[in-house]
């Protein structure tokens, strides 16, 4: 989208029959060393969001250096033997394992025509498919079973691209592929290079152009939007726009006709924030708004981007499909118009507190260190979430021998609450044999297991390649700060007891293994360590008895979380964060993510969340790749929770 080919350039462009460079809009550094890197031998990887060009970027440099190019599509069914190629059934069935009954895949395609192997979507293949490259990208060779060495040319090489925003059927490149390839980001383009490639392409007028192009780029900082549209959604909508006028009779475009075509063009392609109630076409209006008021008949002008300054852009030049994009509200203490957090409470609660606080109290704890454990059971019947929050403050009473009894039950409670299902895989999976399965045949193990004088193969004696779960470790971060008090800290204990019977009731991801709890506020406290089992009851029972005061050091807690996770044997790192996400102290959560493969927030929010937790809880889970999960109720964790390790 991003290159000129020659039947994309403007009318009156030359041509002649010489091959010329094919000119491509906004990206000649990212040219110039993808080209340098080819040329002296390297293997490269495109990163970057949908519509950044990474594919146009490729074809213009395979069409300027005369190569093949042999294309795969990157996807959880592609297989090794679909890489590499297999021998035909039939005709080894009779004549044998000879050359003639081998097929080519696109990796010996490559390899024996000295061409360029363009692997797309890196990050949604196998782990087990991607390791059959690690020797052609360190020795220039591959040893196929039964055939022989297949040499590269001098020419090969392999491009891979992925889009690392993209957090659904996704898993990460393996440091032994990566430490073997050269890595080249590409982002949006700037301003006035997208309208040069909207125009060229669609040949509009420069004004539908002009208003195409911003109304898209805005859709790539709003707050409320994950991911933006790109060039491709401006070019649809300069289309679109122009179309709809000439249908309409309209010189110049009507509000109206602009706001349908914006909807048509980009509604789908935008994705909206996990944990943000609002539909496309709702941010698509307030866009249109700032951009073209409703009180203003005639379309805006739009500046020229090559006279404006850095600081005039704004927010509009970064890619940011998945980090909440420059722009967004930032979680710390400084961000404008921000409420100010509740008044931190004492550590502990007195009877006349708790008795305020919880209308059921006086018959739960009728005395001094009593605690009616018949009552509190009828009181949970009736009222759960009431129940569970008195139960919560009761860890933390004044009262040393309440505060022990409510304790000691805490743990029965909440895991009874936080029962939900076994954390079952997402992404990508392993491949392994399975007699009569429905995968690719695996031709020498039914081989093996054959005699040709007991006649043709049956069903169950075809042996195939079928997918397994991989493995994945978990970490729960959980808020005790000052601001979670009662039905919050009942929502986080049956989270941390759902999240300890979801991984250990059936595994996270395939295989067992006990999760990491943390809990913060202005510290981080381990209160259980990955891969160490600890009973669930003693874990719940800590956990509500602990209330934090003073600051809130999100980014402290994050970088705990992937200590923790560092060793874990796994393919993915998931951290489920049970808080508001309005730190006030320590770095910006957003960059405290490393090592961490996938975030999911839980955002606590009894009576409806908070517009700015709502805001930076997106934008953290954006940022991790995760979901934003709002739990209003104890009946909401289950679900949240069972969508999130799924």
């Amino acid at each position: 989208m991003t290159a000129l080919s020659g039947q994309d350039l403007p009318a009156g462009a030359a041509r002649n029959g010489t091959r010329t460079p094919v000119p491509v809009v906004g990206l000649d550094r990212e040219r110039e060393v993808l080209t340098v890197a080819l040329d002296t031998g390297r293997h490269v990887v495109l990163e970057g969001p949908p519509g950044t060009g990474k594919s146009t970027l490729l074809h213009a440099i395979a069409r300027g250096s005369g190569r093949r190019m042999v294309f795969v599509e990157g996807n959880a069914e592609l297989t090794p033997a679909r890489l590499v190629g297999t021998f035909d059934p039939a005709q080894v069935l009779t004549e044998g394992y000879t050359p003639a009954a081998f097929v080519d895949g696109p990796l010996l395609t490559a390899l024996r025509e000295d061409g360029l192997l363009y692997l797309e979507e890196m990050n949604r293949v196998p782990e087990e498919t991607l390791n059959v490259l690690i020797t052609v990208l360190t020795e220039g060779e591959i040893s196929v079973p039964r055939f022989g060495t297949v040499t590269a040319g001098p020419g090969f090489r392999l491009i891979a691209a992925m889009n690392p925003f993209d957090a659904v059927g996704t898993a990460r490149v393996s440091q032994a592929i990566a430490d073997r390839m050269c890595r080249v980001v590409l982002g949006y383009q700037p301003e006035d290079a997208e309208r040069l490639i909207t125009s060229a392409v669609t040949g509009r007028p420069a004004s539908a152009v002009a208003l195409a192009v911003t109304l898209t780029r805005r859709t790539r900082g709003h707050a409320d939007v994950r991911m933006g549209s790109s060039v491709r959604g401006a070019i649809d909508l300069a289309h679109v726009l122009t179309g709809l006028a000439e249908l309409r009779g309209e010189s110049p475009p009507a509000r109206d006709t602009a706001r349908d075509a914006l909807h048509a063009a980009l509604s789908g392609r935008i994705r909206i924030a996990d944990g943000v109630e609002r539909t496309p076409e709702s941010v698509l209006d307030e866009i249109l708004d700032d951009v073209w008021p409703p009180e203003s008949d005639a379309p805006p002008e739009q500046p020229d981007p090559a006279e404006e300054t850095d600081g005039d852009q704004g927010k509009a030049d970064g890619p940011a499909p998945a980090d909440g994009a420059p722009g967004t509200p930032s979680a710390g203490p400084q961000q404008p118009g921000r409420s100010p957090r509740p008044p931190r409470g004492p550590r502990t609660l007195g009877r006349d507190q708790l008795a305020s606080r919880h209308e059921g109290f006086a018959e739960v704890s009728p005395g001094l260190g009593e605690l009616d454990e018949g009552a509190f059971d009828d009181a949970l019947a009736r009222d759960p979430e009431a129940a569970a929050a008195l139960l919560a403050d009761l860890a933390v009473a004044t009262d040393a021998e309440l505060r022990a009894r409510a304790r000691r039950i805490a743990g029965r409670v909440f895991l009874r609450l936080g029962r939900v299902g076994p954390a079952r895989s997402r992404g990508t999976r392993r491949l392994g044999p399975r007699r009569g399965g429905h995968g690719d045949l695996d031709l020498d193990r039914t081989l093996d297991g054959w005699h040709p004088g007991a006649g043709p193969p049956r069903p169950e004696d075809l042996v195939t390649r079928d997918w397994t779960a991989h493995r994945r470790a978990i970490c729960l971060v959980v808020d005790v700060s000052g601001s979670m008090q009662g039905e919050a800290v009942a929502l986080a204990a049956v989270a941390a007891a759902g999240v300890v019977l979801a991984c250990t009731n059936g595994g996270a991801g395939g295989s067992a293994q006990d999760p990491g709890v943390l809990a913060f506020g202005s510290g981080v406290q381990t209160l259980a360590t990955h891969g160490v089992p600890r009973p669930a009851p003693d874990l719940v029972a800590e956990l509500v008895a602990l209330r934090g005061h003073g600051t809130t050091d999100l980014a402290a807690a994050l970088r705990a979380a992937s200590g923790q996770l560092a060793g874990a044997v796994a393919e993915e790192r998931t951290v489920v964060l049970l808080s508001d996400c309005l730190h006030t102290a320590g770095d910006d959560p957003l960059g405290a993510l490393a090592g961490i493969d996938r975030l999911h927030v839980l955002l606590p929010a009894p009576g409806g969340p908070d517009a700015d937790a709502r805001r930076a809880a997106g934008a953290l889970a954006a940022r991790g790749g995760g979901l934003c999960v709002p739990v209003a109720r104890l009946g909401e964790v289950g679900a949240a929770l069972t969508r999130v390790l799924t």
